[in-house]
């Protein structure tokens, strides 16, 4: 089978055999998905599955994100993984449809913490998650995510169970049978994205990454799974992808092109589909000095599923706000679009914002429908009450790989983002850490500044 064939070949790939690029780039998929969960672990929702997680006190080694004791594996797996997902900042692998990082990272760490890994093997598990998820994303198509599966929550399990085996030395029989045991927990529908959508889409990632650890552990005490549940008969992608699946992706060109390379990293704490949108009024607002009272009209064309799933002209919660282009297109018109402030509860009814929102039209543009979905562009007109007009098109946002984040970028995104949960000191052992992880023997110094 073609899935058992891309194991096979991630779990020959040595720590040794990272390139330096390769190892580069898992750091800062590293080092971003820390700063996204450490600001997550400060929202609402992240407070919640925190306390819980640690109230059940659960015994362990594995960090948890904004917290000072350390529980099992899986359900700081879960908590770390919700926390990360918690503010649409985590990664995208652009044909997957997915968020790599909210799964890959948490599980990968517990895993790692939990079995006195080293740093160059984190980084190894990190680059085989990210394959995984870039890979069953891809083969699971697009028909399921139409359908309202979530995709992060459909690979995620799998790709959590990949990063938590290898790290933790499981062979690729046993990683085979953990996968089989995941896969029965691939999960996650998109009722989030309209009126009010919650907080479950947050533990979407959190759930998978979980799954992934728990199956290890099964695994390793011989509770065996399925061999063939991702490409075989009833397996994930028959039953979820349905007909029109590509199990080719699962092992084409293996070695020639890692998914890690192909990382967006988000600038703007919306929906990946948005981002065009908010890159384009961005660059606007700041080239011809647009101020909210002069913007008569918004206009953004952008694909068929943007204007489908992203046009809520009332949101009522933050997530539904995230995943809104009115609103969004209020915000970049009139405050910092990189900022999570104006998404934050008490923002949330902004007439400033609201205004330009109600002002704000969608329609298809068949440009952007044809590249969609390798891009999520946008084309972008905003109509002034002295009768300027000003447009823009942005094919592919900033932080995507064809205008990728440079690793300072990246850094100061880190810095801002953790600021939520920790002190200046803490967050300079952080980075110190990650940064040392080639040569680290251990976790321990990367484990002590999460936790200090």
């Amino acid at each position: 089978m073609r899935f058992a064939r891309l194991i096979e070949y991630l779990h020959s790939l040595s720590p040794a055999q990272l390139s330096a690029e390769m190892a580069a780039n898992a750091r800062i998929a590293l080092l971003d998905n820390l700063g996204c969960g450490l600001f997550g672990a400060k929202r609402e929702w992240g407070r919640m599955i925190t306390e819980l997680v640690l109230e059940e006190g659960s015994r362990g080694k594995a960090s948890v994100y904004g917290a000072v004791e350390t529980i099992g594996a899986a359900r700081a797996a879960l908590a770390n993984g919700t926390c990360t997902h918690g503010f649409e900042l985590d990664d995208i692998i652009l044909g997957a449809l997915a968020h790599p990082g909210a799964v890959v990272v948490p599980a990968a760490l517990a895993a790692a913490e939990t079995c006195q890994a080293s740093g160059a093997e984190l980084l190894r598990a990190i680059v085989a998650g990210y394959e995984v998820m870039a890979r069953v994303g891809a083969a699971l198509g697009h028909d399921h995510n139409n359908r309202g599966f979530h995709t992060t929550g459909i690979a995620g399990p799998v790709a959590a169970t990949v990063a938590a085996g290898l790290v933790s030395g499981l062979s690729v029989e046993t990683l085979l049978s953990a996968v089989g045991t995941a896969c029965s927990s691939a999960s996650g529908i998109k009722a989030f994205t309209q009126g009010t959508g919650g907080m479950v889409k947050r533990m979407h990632a959190g759930r998978a990454a979980e799954s992934g650890v728990l199956a290890c552990a099964l695994a390793r005490r011989g509770f065996e799974g399925p061999l063939a549940a991702v490409d075989g008969r009833f397996g994930l992608l028959e039953v979820v992808g349905g007909p029109h699946v590509h199990p080719e992706r699962l092992d084409a060109g293996l070695g020639s092109d890692f998914a890690i390379s192909r990382v967006w990293i988000k600038a703007y704490p919306c929906c990946g589909l948005i981002h065009a949108t908010m890159h384009a009024l961005e660059n606007l607002k700041s080239v011809h000095r647009i101020v909210p009272s002069a913007v008569r009209a918004v206009h953004v064309r952008s694909s068929k599923r943007a204007v489908e799933q992203n046009g809520d002209l009332q949101p009522q919660d933050t997530m539904t706000a995230q995943y809104s282009i009115p609103f969004c297109a209020g915000v970049a018109l009139s405050a910092d679009p990189r900022s999570p402030e104006p998404f934050m509860p008490d923002r949330l009814w902004d007439e400033t914002v609201r205004g330009i929102a109600a002002r704000t039209r969608l329609s298809v543009d068949a440009a952007m429908e044809a590249q969609y979905p390798e891009h999520f562009g946008a084309h972008v007109e905003v109509e002034l009450e002295s009768g300027k007009r000003h447009e823009q098109s942005v094919l592919d946002p900033h932080g995507t790989p064809a205008d990728p984040f440079s690793a300072a970028e990246a850094e100061a995104k880190f810095r801002l983002l953790a600021a939520a949960a920790k002190t200046p000191a803490a967050i300079d052992r952080i980075v110190a850490a990650v940064a040392a992880l080639d040569d680290a023997r251990s976790l321990e110094n990367l484990s002590a500044a999460l936790r200090s």
